[in-house]
């Protein structure tokens, strides 16, 4: 199969800066690494072609004989120096353009060059899920919650050695925090497997802490929680995690809040909805109602004569308070008119007297079965 064009397979222009490739093929590198690709046998065949096109192009020699030539400045002793895919089996010319973005490729994943000297590793974020009511979340609350966490060793200081002793530089990275090792044409970087990524041991752990400088421990924090809150809402408080390891920063702490079902109020964003049920009389005759509002008072609503199942009445800035500021939601009541139940012998015979004189007073279910009516008549036909 023919080879693909070096600027094609690093995705550049045939003019492009030396910068310009060398940023393409270090995002192609990452893309196609085979650590990061091993559920795709493709993967290493586009990684080997993607690091021999940078071989070429990023060589101003090797560059311009390409651009002259094409595939065949590196065929039939044109001057190239071998092959380009190995340059005559040579696997430094592999490493040499593999080494300009290993810092960067490896960065990534795996921590970066020299990244455990001298540091110490952070705390892990924790995770608190807070339930609350829907009147707390109004009105918002002062809590205090008890978090299972990792504080820091008060015997050692945090530092994980007897004593408050320093760490010693690991022997076998040197303080680097990971090894290297070649595995044919890679160079692997891995996690210092005697400090852990640290860049440091102790040789005399701490006994209450097994030299790691924090120990497992409840601790009682108080949370605001603002008013306005609803499910899903995110509060963050710094460095109130998991301690760090060997006196590392500590984590931080997220409550999740979740805000509970209430009997009589359904929300949405900032809005409140009551369903109110009234009376068939009050519905027809009209009337007045009272309704709670979720500061715990009352408002008094006029219920319009002829009011029909599901009409709404907005009580305005009666909802919940916005989060971050800003006007407050309304509140809406939904009528819901009530058939009445267990009538007495006079009711029902009332109740017909009425359903006699009402034949105007229907005005919907008279359309209705009118269309009704229509439609029949239109079927027979």
């Amino acid at each position: 199969m023919a080879k693909r064009d070096y600027y094609d397979v690093l995705g550049v222009a045939r003019g492009a800066s030396a910068e310009e490739i060398k940023k393409a093929y270090r995002t192609k590198a990452k893309e196609l690494h085979p650590d990061r690709n091993a559920d795709n046998p493709e993967a290493e065949a586009q990684f080997k072609e993607a690091n021999e096109a940078y071989e070429v192009l990023k060589d101003a020699e090797k560059k311009a004989a390409y651009d002259r030539f094409g595939h065949a400045a590196f065929e039939g002793g044109m001057g190239g120096g071998g092959r380009p895919g190995g340059y005559g089996g040579n696997q430094g010319d592999f490493a040499s353009a593999f080494s300009d973005v290993f810092d960067d490729l490896f960065g990534d994943f795996m921590g970066g060059r020299g990244g455990g000297r001298g540091r110490a590793a952070r705390g892990a974020d924790l995770r608190y899920n807070l339930r609350v009511s829907l009147e707390d979340a109004y009105s918002g609350l002062q809590k205090t919650i008890n978090v299972p966490t990792s504080v820091s060793c008060s015997s050692c200081s945090g530092s994980g050695a007897e004593g408050g002793a320093e760490p010693q530089t690991c022997p076998t990275c040197s303080g680097m925090g990971k090894v290297r090792a070649q595995q044919g044409f890679f160079t692997v970087e891995r996690t210092c497997p005697t400090c852990g990524g640290l860049g440091q041991i102790i040789k005399n752990p701490c006994k209450a802490c097994a030299g790691q400088g924090r120990v497992h421990k409840d601790r009682a924090l108080s949370v605001n929680i603002p008013a306005g809150v609803e499910t899903g809402t995110r509060i963050r408080l710094a460095g109130e995690g998991e301690a760090g390891m060997r006196g590392g920063p500590s984590g931080d702490l997220y409550i999740f809040i979740e805000v509970t079902k209430h009997d009589l109020f359904e929300r949405e964003n900032t809005n409140l909805f009551c369903r109110v049920p009234v009376s068939m009389t009050t519905a027809a005759l009209g009337g007045d109602i009272e309704v709670p509002t979720i500061d715990g008072g009352r408002s008094r609503v006029k219920i319009p004569a002829g009011s029909q199942s599901g009409r709404q009445m907005r009580l305005r800035a009666k909802g919940m308070p916005a989060l971050r500021g800003g006007p407050a939601g309304d509140m809406f009541i939904e009528l819901a008119v009530e058939t009445p139940v267990n009538l007495t012998s006079r009711q029902k015979e009332l109740l017909r007297e009425f359903e006699a004189l009402s034949e105007d007073n229907n005005p919907e279910s008279k359309s209705f079965f009118s269309s009704v009516k229509t439609f029949w008549d239109s079927m027979k036909g």
